[in-house]
């Protein structure tokens, strides 16, 4: 008698995630003064510039290739992760081992970082389209660089987990005040998927009262290469720009959409009171300065007299 061998059950293998897009053209207005010499994703929150904890981030995740979108005055940025010769060596000399070895540890490898220009402004979706050649046929990340997170495991690592589960297109969200929804991209939430949820909807910044639940995009993707085709089409929306949401939105009639449900916190530092806050917070989890640190945030709000309570609240 001849039996059948039973099939072993396919395994369906995703391409890996490798190549993460972060977007830095953009002109950082609500922080002039300032940016008219820094662009915004240089200023810093505590010791680091605020583009480097977005960086971390995707490294923590895996990601192998680090594109950047830049514009003009964004130079710096090129600069700053690149190898500084110079100051390696003076570190070296006066026997700065500690600080050497921690700068060197997050200076991507040689081959690790491109730069391309998004020489007009015309938002999120087109920025993201200049990027099309450097990331190819693959899926990737892309981290908006205002938006940093502050979790024991990164947000971007868990997004690439429940992509292995479902090898689509994967949006982080947090929950939102719903009265506050209308400021925000929100998704509609279907079934549980593998540690996510399928996405059902997505609507921008929903009239008051009509958005379909308080779950808000932060500012995290991965996306299929489909994306970009659409995008070349993509006609201007909101603000007279090119916006992503609206790609994806037709991406969602070809491919699956899943988020995954960050709780971890998230601090805006494109505004000034979340910069301030990022600063704050990302201070008090440092151990060698979160008592001292402490001790002063303390002592201001003590030594603060109603009056310029009320003067500050206004």
């Amino acid at each position: 008698m001849i039996t059948k061998k039973r099939k072993r059950p396919v395994m369906t293998v995703h391409k890996k995630v490798r190549k993460a897009v972060f977007p830095v053209a953009g002109l950082g207005t609500r922080f002039l003064p300032a940016t008219k010499a820094v662009p915004k994703e240089m200023l810093t929150v505590v010791d680091r510039p605020v583009i480097q904890y977005v960086v971390d981030e995707a490294r923590e995740a895996g990601i192998e290739h680090f594109i950047f979108v830049t514009g003009r005055n964004k130079a710096v940025i090129e600069d700053y992760f690149d190898v500084q010769y110079e100051l390696y060596s003076t570190l070296a000399e006066r026997g700065l081992d500690d600080r050497l070895e921690r700068l060197q540890r997050m200076q991507p490898m040689p081959g690790q970082t491109s730069f391309t220009r998004q020489q007009v402004p015309l938002g999120l979706g087109h920025a993201v389209w200049c990027a099309r050649d450097l990331v190819g046929d693959e899926p990737f990340a892309l981290l908006l660089p205002d938006m940093i997170m502050q979790s024991e495991t990164g947000c971007l690592k868990e997004m690439v987990r429940l992509y292995g589960e479902t090898g689509s297109n994967v949006v982080a969200v947090q929950e939102c005040n719903p009265v506050d929804a209308h400021k925000y991209g929100i998704v509609a939430k279907g079934d549980d998927v593998a540690g996510g949820f399928e996405i059902t909807g997505m609507v921008e910044k929903p009239e008051p009262g009509t958005a379909p639940s308080n779950q808000y995009i932060n500012g995290r993707y991965i996306l299929q290469p489909e994306i970009f085709p659409l995008l070349a089409e993509q006609e201007r929306g909101a603000g007279n720009e090119i916006q992503l949401t609206d790609a994806m939105l037709k991406l969602k009639k070809m491919q699956p959409f899943f988020g995954y449900n960050y709780t971890g916190r998230t601090f805006d530092c494109g505004s000034p009171e979340g910069f301030v806050e990022a600063n704050v917070a990302f201070a008090l989890w440092r151990p060698d300065i979160h008592q001292s640190v402490a001790r002063s945030i303390s002592e201001l709000l003590e030594s603060t007299t109603p009056l310029e309570r009320r003067k500050i609240a206004r």
